[in-house]
């Protein structure tokens, strides 16, 4: 028998042994051969002909095959296709359709009698399908608003830009998106298309089982994971591929009491508990889970194992922790949602994820949403206005979540007739302001008790986030007193379950980034304001810690006092200095990259360094941007001398933060950016014909305007360092592809940085023009740049360039030509630069550089010449180590 049938025939009775199995296949040959044999040569031919449009799953067989069969062949092609009970599923259809209606009676008669009612099981499933279908429009049709009020899903749905993961990030370059990013590691809007695409054959030609979607909190990945849903029972995504569908929100589940199996979490979906789920699961390579919030799940303990079997019954972790390493229903595919904020503990328990990331609201995106919350086109516009002329603002409302918050403390403050100015630009000021605004509504006379309610239900927000907790029953709200409440109608949704007895009700917080908020907001509400759990606690507190240091903002502790009654006591500021000191003492930091010729270091004695994440700094970066207090930055970013980005794709949000950063940074400074590249681009539509005739043949001006350079995206970031108050002294970009419009913005910030004394381009596979504007930067007169390392082993001219500034430049005294290719007449060219009147160069540091006999000749010259120069070469007799100063900088 051949291997598909056998295939076929196993998922569909995945019990049966082999000889039931072949027995299976020969009965209904035979059944089809005299089902075949019986009919006329007409009735044959229609019966073929009807078959070419016979499908079952969105497969049929090609016509080529079917041409001249005799009723033997027929019967062997059928099966050995579609498989035994399938064919026969397939036969009596294609019978009625040719109006052999009597003979497609016989055939099901005879194969209740010969095979039993065991043979209509994927019939019923067949048919359960749509039914399962209609189910899941129904439920998923409508989704609640953030105001608890129900509206279709299409309607609420608004596109996002989501991008696959691309090449490794050394080959990523932090320049201008449009000229670097190929065009499948652009961002797409999330639309059927690019959903479709997700589980899409990758460059080798292999498809993913399992797909991660990750992004920040309120960025919509939990409705993405919805609309897709809702999209697959629609027809429109994974079609002839995914029989059924079932979303499984992580969070919930864990909060689940009791104990369950994935056969339970199934039909827990099912409109009835009567569904077939024995063949419903036997094909789970048709089978998708989405995962929501999968980033919730705590790692196994050491003596449980995952689940293996979907009948078997363990907690919710389980479960869901075998679905997400395969081990249960291995084949099955796997949507999963998760915060970016750690995805490396998330991705260790995954097999061969393909990771995907929700990058937000485009531009065009945030206007459209503003223009569909106002409704009034002035007011909308208006608004919109106003946001984009605040940048910073603007940037934050890429998350749909933010953007929802922006938009209604707006339309308050207008329909009030107030300041627009009040919002302010970041997350922590939106997130208060709309709280304020919000209970502001309510009569003065309520102020006292709005106040108790508060700090009650801050109380119950800062449970659930330490126990990881986003549902509450209603005996939580009732110790508290809040059952009833203001607070509970106003930031808590309502949630019934059907249950065994009676209704389940639970309660949950409008959003997740709520809870955490609400979380921070505690510890400066309440008397006990012990720090320790939050600040050393673990990773899923990252969101809550970036609220705390938002909230010690001035401003925002002068609105707390005169809105809630509170007075924050100076000391909480110190706590978190302490912490900051420590994590830059104390935490280990990840093991940066070996490279050719890196010795092996031993971190036996440190294990927990494999479990850092590399982008650890950058959220740092982000706690002390929402400060936004320049003074306590400042005395933070001392406790954390070297900033070091590795492999950290940066979104417009992140050059924001650390342009933020890198302006109040102390003096002594120093910023390292290794194998970091830009988020992928949205994917820019094609213009028209008569667009690009247009620009071909348009005038003077418009060739003007395609001349002007473009600023790169990195040029926030080098404005930065010209800062008259900027204390960064060192910049090193390793492994970063620098295109010429960096190279033009970094040149310009060169020659006006008053603190930059350091500067690395290690491996940045710079082009001939950017390391020329690169050096007409700093041979500037007022660059301060005394300390260069180059190392561009691929470009050639790199020395010679190099050169020509030693005798102009007026700040250069420690240069460093490792790994670069000096031949002969290079380094002619160079001992006559180091020889010249204008050259102040103190130390050439030359250690790797393979040199032939008459350079080190020349090269010994020179240092003979001018004894107060120190070349470095291992070749070079009598040359002093370098000092500790030019080690630690090199």
């Amino acid at each position: 028998m051949h291997f598909k049938e056998k295939l076929m025939v196993s998922s569909v009775r995945c019990g049966d042994s082999p000889r039931s199995v072949e027995l299976l296949v020969a009965a209904v040959r035979e059944l089809l051969q005299a089902t075949f044999e019986d009919l006329n040569q007409e009735q044959l031919k229609r019966f073929r002909h009807k078959l070419r449009d016979a499908t079952l799953d969105g497969r049929n067989i090609p016509w080529g095959r079917l041409d001249g069969l005799d009723a033997m062949d027929l019967a062997a092609q059928l099966t050995h296709f579609y498989g035994p009970e399938p064919a026969l599923d397939v036969t009596r259809k294609t019978l009625k359709r040719a109006d052999m209606l009597d003979v497609a009676a016989r055939l099901k008669e005879q194969q209740l009698q010969r095979l039993g009612p065991s043979s209509s099981t994927l019939r019923s499933v067949s048919e359960y399908k749509k039914k399962y279908r209609d189910h899941v429009l129904q439920q998923h049709a409508k989704v609640k608003e953030r105001n608890a009020r129900s509206v279709k899903i299409n309607k609420r749905f608004t596109k996002l830009l989501i991008a696959r993961e691309g090449a490794a990030l050394p080959d990523e370059a932090p320049g201008c998106a449009e000229e670097l990013e190929p065009k499948p590691q652009c961002a797409r809007r999330s639309d059927t298309h690019t959903f479709n695409r997700l589980f899409g054959r990758d460059e080798e030609g292999q498809r993913p089982l399992t797909v991660v979607l990750q992004g920040p909190a309120g960025i919509g990945k939990t409705m993405a994971a919805k609309k897709i849903l809702y999209d697959w029972a629609a027809g429109k995504l994974y079609h002839g591929q995914v029989d059924f569908a079932f979303f499984l929100p992580c969070r919930e589940l864990l909060e689940r009491p009791g104990t369950c199996s994935l056969a339970d979490l199934v039909l827990d979906q099912c409109p009835q508990r009567s569904a077939p789920l024995k063949p419903m699961l036997a094909r789970p390579e048709r089978l998708l889970f989405i995962l929501d919030g999968a980033d919730e799940l705590p790692p196994l303990a050491p003596h449980a194992a995952p689940c293996t079997d979907p009948s078997q019954v363990a907690d919710a972790a389980r479960v869901l922790g075998g679905l997400l390493g395969k081990t249960l229903l291995p084949t099955a595919r796997l949507l999963v949602t998760a915060r970016a904020t750690a995805p490396g503990r998330l991705l260790d328990r995954l097999c061969s994820p393909q990771c995907a990331e929700v990058c937000g609201f485009s531009d065009k995106d945030k206007k459209k949403y503003f223009h569909k919350f106002f409704r009034d086109e002035r007011l909308a516009e208006r608004a919109y206005r106003f946001v984009k002329e605040n940048e910073t603002l603007f940037a934050l409302c890429f998350v749909p979540f933010v953007c929802w918050i922006v938009c209604t403390v707006l339309r308050q403050q207008l329909e009030l007739g107030q300041d627009l100015s009040r919002t302010s630009k970041t997350t922590t000021s939106v997130y208060l302001l709309f709280i304020i605004s919000v209970l502001s509504s309510a009569p003065a006379a309520d102020a006292p008790r709005m106040r108790a309610e508060l700090r009650k239900l801050c109380r119950l927000a800062r449970e659930g986030t330490l126990g990881h907790r986003a549902q509450f029953a209603e005996k939580d709200l009732e110790r508290l007193e809040l059952r009833g409440s203001k607070v509970q109608t106003l930031f808590l949704s309502k949630k019934e379950l059907p249950g065994v007895l009676q209704t389940d009700v639970t309660y949950q917080f409008m959003d997740q980034s709520f809870q955490e908020f609400f979380s921070a907001l505690s510890y400066l509400l309440e008397e006990e304001r012990d720090l320790q759990a939050l600040l050393w606690g673990e990773s899923h507190l990252t969101l809550t810690t970036r609220f705390l240091f938002g909230l010690l903002n001035p401003d925002r502790v002068s609105d707390m006092q005169r809105h809630f009654g509170v007075v924050v006591p100076e000391h909480v500021k110190r706590d978190v200095l302490l912490w900051m000191q420590e994590q830059g003492q104390g935490r280990p930091r990840a093991a940066p990259e070996k490279t050719a010729g890196t010795e092996a270091v031993e971190d036996a004695e440190e294990p927990e360094e494999e479990e850092c994440e590399p982008n650890y700094p950058l959220e740092v970066l982000y706690c002390l941007y929402e400060t936004q207090e320049d003074a306590f930055v400042r005395q933070a970013l001392r406790c954390l001398p070297e900033l070091e980005l590795e492999r950290v794709r940066l979104s417009r949000m992140d050059l924001v933060i650390l342009s933020y950063c890198v302006r109040c940074c102390p003096p002594g400074q120093a910023l390292r950016l290794v194998s970091c590249g830009l988020a992928p681009a949205q994917k820019k539509k094609k213009k028209s014909l008569m667009k690009r005739l247009h620009s071909s043949l348009g005038g003077s001006s418009s060739q003007a305007s395609k001349r002007k350079p473009q600023p790169s995206p990195l040029r926030p970031l080098f404005e930065a360092m010209t800062d008259e108050h900027c204390g960064l002294n060192s910049l090193t970009l390793c492994r970063c592809k620098l295109p010429d419009s960096v190279c033009r913005d970094l040149s310009e910030a060169l020659r006006e940085a008053p603190a930059l004394t350091e500067l690395g381009l290690l491996h940045n596979q710079l082009s001939e023009a950017g390391l020329r504007m690169l050096l007409e930067g700093l041979a500037w007169p007022q660059c301060h740049v005394q300390k260069l390392r180059v190392q561009q082993p691929s470009l050639q001219e790199a020395p010679q360039y190099i050169i020509s500034i030693l005798r102009q430049s007026v700040a250069l005294s420690t240069l460093d030509l490792g790994d670069c290719q000096l031949p002969g007449p290079v380094v002619t060219s160079l001992c006559a630069a180091l020889q010249h009147p204008g050259c102040r160069l103190q130390t050439l540091s030359l250690t790797s550089v393979e040199l032939s006999k008459e350079s080190l000749k020349e090269l010994q010259a020179v240092k003979t010449a001018k004894p107060g120069l120190v070349i470095i070469h291992p070749a070079l007799d009598s040359h002093p180590k370098p000092s500790k100063g030019l080690s630690g900088a090199l």
